[in-house]
């Protein structure tokens, strides 16, 4: 009792896609691993701000603030860490949502 010719084109058949189906699926991790440039998980924010300290901190008191004070959030500003609009550039490219942080004084 044999397979018989349809048989044995039938495993082989099986065979085949098996194969190809397990190297496609290494190819995808593959590249997910090595090759995918994901913007929103492997991206640096900080490009260029202070970059020979090992965190940037800025520390004002509130007192000096005035009535309003706007900081960037975007990291692209060239007045950082306060806000100069980048962020509306930053947003056109990236098609990010970042905005500025905007402390006011609390009106009496």
């Amino acid at each position: 009792m044999g397979l018989g010719q349809n048989g044995a084109v039938r495993v082989e058949w099986i065979a085949a896609v098996s194969l190809a189906a397990g190297a496609a699926a290494v190819g995808y991790l593959a590249y997910k691993k090595f090759l995918s440039k994901d913007k929103c998980c492997k991206a640096m924010v900080n490009l260029h701000i202070q970059k020979d300290n090992p965190k940037v901190v800025h520390a004002f008191d509130m007192e000096d603030l005035g009535d309003k004070a706007v900081y960037c959030r975007c990291w692209r500003s060239k007045k950082f860490p306060l806000c100069d609009g980048s962020h509306t550039q930053h947003n056109d490219e990236t098609g990010d949502n970042v905005g500025p942080l905007i402390i006011k004084r609390k009106e009496a």
